[in-house]
């Protein structure tokens, strides 16, 4: 019988819903759960949306009020960062110096972002956006800003650059690669963003790489690029990627590639240790060979879902559709599936339009789709 119950280290998307799914499951022993932040569980969608007009309403992004956790007996305790686990006494270790006992263990720590490692990429204007603090030091900066340099046309940088460029900044997206999201997307999607983001006054340098940022007493006043030119800004924001984070696992001698190693279920290489969310690679059944960390809150949440049936006793395996969204201005992009796995794209639609789908294919298989202001595609 349980006695320590379950601790889940990490109170984002996926440790969050472990929690609930536990309790509406049937499971009747303790749950803690531990935020290194010191905000209750939040959303995290519309930080680099619409949190960034109006930050005014930092308590709408809370998934639950307080009172929801006392009611479902889950003990969230913010602002505290494990720095330690202990697999044979079967204990994690707060920075604090708390000690929680647990009989099993979810991993839910997230991801972090990519910093810039070139001259000037830790200046103060110079920020990446992830959290909750990160995004109400971004909207304060955005307040002041006039030249905005982001790094990096993913859907982070991209997501600011609408909503900066809707402000009323100057925005400069400077990637390194040829063309944006190359990453996630068809080469047609890629350009229609780039022309509509151009239509709206945004400058977008492809092939272009940030060298160094320069300041004047600590305050940035442009960014220099591989090809010789300097580019305005009094702020920075970096939008390069993530990394899982694994620290954790990895002192405690789990198995770990690019994130935490885990089956359909969301289990680790070791009993009783479950890792959920943008820190778990995992298998997937839809064309990857190789096992993967996705990104996605769809993705955090399903596999949440895996690892509460798996410590229920029950076997519920991870193998839903990844999707995934970006709202940038009043254009959706919305994506089913991994667009890595096909090898043929047909359009449905056309970009004229405003509204079209780029279907992925491999061994004419439908693999992956793309949907452009679409939602019936997306859905279908």
């Amino acid at each position: 019988m349980n006695k320590n119950g379950v601790v889940i280290v990490g109170a984002c998307q996926a440790g969050f819903q472990v929690a609930c799914s536990l309790r509406s499951g049937g499971y009747a022993e303790p749950i803690t759960l531990l935020g290194a932040e010191p905000y209750a569980p939040y959303q995290r969608p519309p930080l680099s949306k619409a949190f960034l007009k109006d930050a005014s309403e930092v308590s709408s992004l809370s998934f639950r009020q307080a009172a929801f956790y006392t009611e479902q007996r889950i003990e969230f305790v913010g602002a505290s960062l494990v720095s330690d686990i202990d697999l044979t006494q079967r204990v994690a270790s707060t920075r604090s110096g708390k000690r929680y006992h647990f009989d099993q263990l979810v991993l839910a720590t997230g991801a972090r972002p990519r910093k810039l490692s070139i001259p000037g990429g830790d200046l103060d204007a110079v920020i990446t956006l992830r959290s909750l603090g990160d995004a109400i030091a971004l909207h304060g900066r955005l307040a002041e800003a006039v030249h905005i340099v982001i790094i990096g046309g993913g859907f982070i940088g991209l997501e600011v650059a609408a909503t900066a460029a809707l402000l009323g900044r100057h925005v400069t997206i400077l990637e390194e690669r040829g063309r944006l999201m190359g990453r996630a997307v068809a080469p047609d999607i890629s350009e229609f963003f780039l022309q509509a983001h151009r239509n709206k006054g945004v400058a977008v340098h492809l092939n272009t790489s940030a060298t160094s940022i320069e300041d004047v007493e600590g305050r940035v006043t442009g960014v220099c690029t591989g090809d010789g030119r300097r580019i305005p800004a009094d702020l920075v924001v970096v939008g390069i990627g993530v990394e899982p984070r694994r620290e954790l696992a990895v002192a405690a001698g789990l198995a770990t590639n690019g994130g935490i190693i885990v089956d359909d279920c969301g289990r680790t290489s070791v009993d009783g240790v479950y890792a959920a969310g943008d820190n778990a690679s995992h298998p997937h059944p839809f064309g990857v060979a190789d096992m993967s960390v996705i990104e996605s809150v769809q993705n955090a949440v399903d596999q949440a879902k895996s690892v509460a049936g798996a410590i229920l006793g029950q076997s519920i395996a991870h193998g839903a559709v990844p999707w995934f969204w970006s709202d940038q201005g009043e254009t959706k992009l919305q994506i089913a599936g991994l667009s890595a796995a096909g090898d043929d794209v047909i359009l449905r639609g056309t970009p004229e339009d405003g509204r079209f789908s780029a279907l992925h294919f491999r061994d004419r298989r439908l693999v992956a789709v793309d949907s452009v202001n679409s939602p019936a595609d997306h859905m279908a």
